[in-house]
């Protein structure tokens, strides 16, 4: 079995918190460190999982990180977890979804940076854990150049391209595993070790191809650790960066063709055109991981919310696409996730007004004060973390937890707002357009008898769904009539949004209309609704129009999503496409798919992402699971394996509009 099968067998057996999350050192740690402070509790309970991990390598891999399952006896650990239960150290809340920090690292050495966090002592355990990990690794690789690169990383400043790519997986390991912060990302390459990188190629240490063999490696190492519909980021280019490891970050997806990492290319004006011809080449070529963020928009966005200028296009895609700033973040991303259509059918048992315009503003504060309350329930849940839990590694690497003396979790990071996203935006809007239409304008029936055909299913009304289905315009066709709810809609969630403050720093509070799968959960849970969606079937998935409704071409649907602001949804927006193989098998038509990613970006969208993927061979992957196991599509904001998905998942991606030319 080859690198990349076993990477894609490990992926479908392995995680971090079901394989590598050991319940017996958890409640032996626990038991044996009662009575010491929180801070050096989680530090010695970090440093116990790192020591209980064994690392496997073969001679031939240039990087160690693969990590063997650990074999546990089954009522310990079941005992184990019974304790862990009881003790009430599972708390809600998000982790992870960031870079570290690593400038102090590689210019310190975990040595020196254990020396600066000497006044904190949970973050100079920490730092002791790591470096006993690291050395437990360098006894267990294959490889001398391996072990040797190993042993010195675990001291002192990484030299040398294969350290400073070795240490970047040890940090995440030791993050996601010691302090079971899930979904910390490698983050911009090409910006942490180009310096490695260019002087490696000076001194004739290391080829092109020997760095591109690391990077690939790396992707590896993700795809066999990441569990099932999650997602770990890398960004490239954009802030005037444009060097070989760019470029690099990219090539390697043409051999690893995995479903992990995505890669955000950040996209602007003045890209190179290598760098564009580059990602449409790979677009093309059927690699979906590939995703497009406007860099200029996305770099205003975070002087809004208060990041310097000359910082704000440190960012990273976090994991899909909401955004964090690298190496400071305690951002929380997706909390929570609003179902804007199931508050419109609360909405319609009670609703506001004589008219239309009334009836929609009526919606809108009644989402409003749910706004409120999710806000102050995130606000909740930070006051009970600070309390009650601490992850010191992270710590170590954000900014600005050393210089303060504080854990992520007392406040110690740079930056501490909260993404929410808000989920079947071109849902409502066909919905509400459908109302405007039907209920006020046309007067075809009652708000009353409309809440009853919804409740029913439309059972013995399928010609009053079709008429909601295809009557009315619908978002996504560069119809004013039905883009025109879209700005409203926006503009007020983004403004309820902005008027919460967020402990413990008094952060924003950030929208953003991604949707990872929820689209398909929070559709599953929801009856249907006045666009004529059924009862049960997923909602649109982000920014983009509902499945199948686009009918003007893509240029028409780009209009469509660029005709409201995105600059607010830092939280993230993705707008997903699909072209079939044909569409995009000629020079002319990929430049011509160049072209339009260029319109988007000009006109304001926050992200695009494109399947290149035919219905007929979705439709064999149904039926032949097996020999189509790799099979990679993009869903809400992240790729996953087709096969995978759940069957309402596959019909979802099935039903969505299929472009045949560009």
């Amino acid at each position: 079995m080859n690198a990349r099968e076993r990477a894609l067998d490990a992926q479908r057996k392995l995680n971090w918190f079901s394989n590598h999350e050991n319940g017996i050192v958890w409640a032996r740690s626990w038991r044996a460190t009662e009575g010491l402070p929180l801070g050096m509790r989680y530090a010695e309970l970090g440093a116990a999982r790192l020591a209980a991990l064994d690392f496997l390598h073969d001679p031939e891999e240039p990087l160690i990180g693969r990590l063997a399952v650990p074999e546990l006896d089954p009522a310990e650990n079941e005992r184990a977890w019974e304790f862990i239960h009881a003790s009430g150290v599972e708390l809600p809340g998000q982790t992870g979804h960031a870079e570290p920090y690593y400038d102090d690292l590689f210019a310190l050495g975990l040595d020196g940076l254990r020396e600066k966090a000497g006044g904190t002592p949970s973050f100079v355990r920490a730092a002791e854990g790591l470096s006993a990990m690291i050395e437990r690794a360098a006894g267990q690789a294959a490889a001398e150049e391996v072990a040797a690169a190993c042993r010195h990383i675990a001291h002192e400043p990484p030299a040398t391209f294969r350290e400073a790519i070795q240490l970047v997986w040890f940090v995440m390991t030791a993050i996601q595993i010691g302090d079971r912060a899930a979904l910390v990302g490698p983050g911009r390459l090409d910006r942490r070790l180009i310096r490695f990188y260019e002087a490696d190629l000076a001194a004739g240490r290391l080829t092109r191809g020997e760095a591109l063999r690391m990077i690939e490696t790396l992707y590896l190492f993700i795809n066999a650790s990441c569990p099932r519909g999650l997602a770990y980021a890398v960004m490239a280019g954009g802030g005037g960066v444009c060097n070989e490891l760019t470029l690099l970050s990219l090539e390697a997806l043409r051999k690893t063709r995995l479903v992990y990492p995505s890669v955000g290319v950040c996209w602007s004006f003045d890209t190179p055109d290598e760098l564009k011809t580059l990602a449409v080449e790979l677009i093309a070529d059927g690699i979906s991981n590939v995703a497009v963020f406007n860099d200029e928009l996305i770099r205003r966005s975070m002087v809004r919310y208060g990041v310097p200028a000359e910082d704000a296009s440190e960012y990273i895609n976090s994991t899909c696409v909401e955004i964090t700033p690298c190496g400071a973040s305690n951002v929380y991303v997706a909390s929570p996730y609003f179902s804007l259509c199931a508050l419109l059918l609360d909405y319609l048992k009670e609703p506001e007004g004589a008219g239309y315009a009334a009836f929609r503003a009526g919606y809108l504060k009644r989402a409003g004060r749910e706004i409120d309350r999710a806000a102050e329930e995130q606000n909740r849940v930070r006051r009970i973390r600070r309390e009650r839990m601490r992850r010191p590694i992270q710590s170590l690497f954000t900014r600005d937890c050393i210089a303060r003396g504080l854990d992520i979790e007392e406040g110690g990071a740079r930056y501490n707002w909260v993404e929410c996203s808000f989920v079947g935006l071109a849902n409502l809007a066909d919905s509400l357009t459908v109302i405007r239409r039907e209920v006020f304008e046309q007067k075809n029936l009652t708000l009353p008898e409309l809440r009853d055909v919804l409740e029913r299913n439309f059972e013995n009304a399928e010609a009053l769904r079709q008429r909601f289905l295809n009557g009315s315009p619908k978002y996504g066709n560069g119809n004013q009539e039905a883009d025109g709810e879209i700005p409203i809609i926006t503009t007020y969630l983004a403004a309820r949004c902005a008027r919460q403050r967020m402990e413990p720093d008094d952060s924003h509070f950030i929208p953003g209309t991604f949707c990872w799968e929820m689209h398909q959960r929070l559709g599953a849970e929801c009856g249907a609704t006045p666009d004529g969606r059924r009862a049960g079937f997923p909602f649109a998935d982000g920014a983009g129009p509902a499945q199948g409704r686009e009918k003007e071409g893509p240029t028409a649907a780009v209009n469509s999503v660029c005709s409201w602001n995105h600059l607010p949804m830092l939280g993230g927006s993705a707008f997903n496409q699909r072209y079939t193989a044909a569409a995009v098998a000629t020079p002319a038509a990929r430049e011509n798919l160049k072209q339009l990613i260029d319109i988007f970006i000009r006109f304001g969208g926050f992200e695009t992402q494109v399947n290149i993927l035919d219905a007929a061979r979705l439709k064999a992957a149904q039926l032949h699971p097996e020999e189509h196991r790799d099979l990679v599509v993009r869903i809400g904001g992240y790729t996953d394996y087709f096969t995978g998905l759940s069957p309402a998942m596959q019909a979802e991606v099935i039903q969505r509009t299929q472009y045949e030319e560009l």
